[in-house]
């Protein structure tokens, strides 16, 4: 395991957004779908690919608070531009969104 400094840790912003939109990206190597996220006002909505699909269905996942690293560069997905890191608790192939546990406004930074 590496060691961060503080300083390395508040280069990382991670974000609350709202899945407006998810996709099926057939497109993808592996099971992914592609999702709008609004990060609120100041950031605003960004795209995302996300390897998701075996514990969410694209309807449960509209409308659902995500935490995602926002200030990564673009990634290239087959023919998709990702803008941003959707985080999740990895086991394997499912994925479990990380999500925060009361109501909180779009854009709220997680330290």
């Amino acid at each position: 395991m590496n060691n961060l400094s503080w300083e390395d840790f508040e280069k990382v912003e991670m974000r609350v957004g709202t899945i407006l939109e998810a996709k099926d990206f057939p497109e993808s190597k592996n099971p992914s779908f592609q999702l709008k996220i609004d990060f609120g006002e100041k950031i605003g909505v960004l795209k995302s690919s996300a390897q998701i699909t075996v514990r969410y269905t694209k309807e449960e996942l509209v409308g659902k608070k995500v935490i995602a690293v926002v200030n990564f560069p673009k990634k290239q997905i087959a023919n998709f531009m990702s803008e941003c890191l959707v985080l999740g608790a990895v086991d394997g192939k499912r994925v479990t969104l990380l999500q925060p546990g009361l109501p909180v406004e779009n854009g709220l930074r997680i330290l």
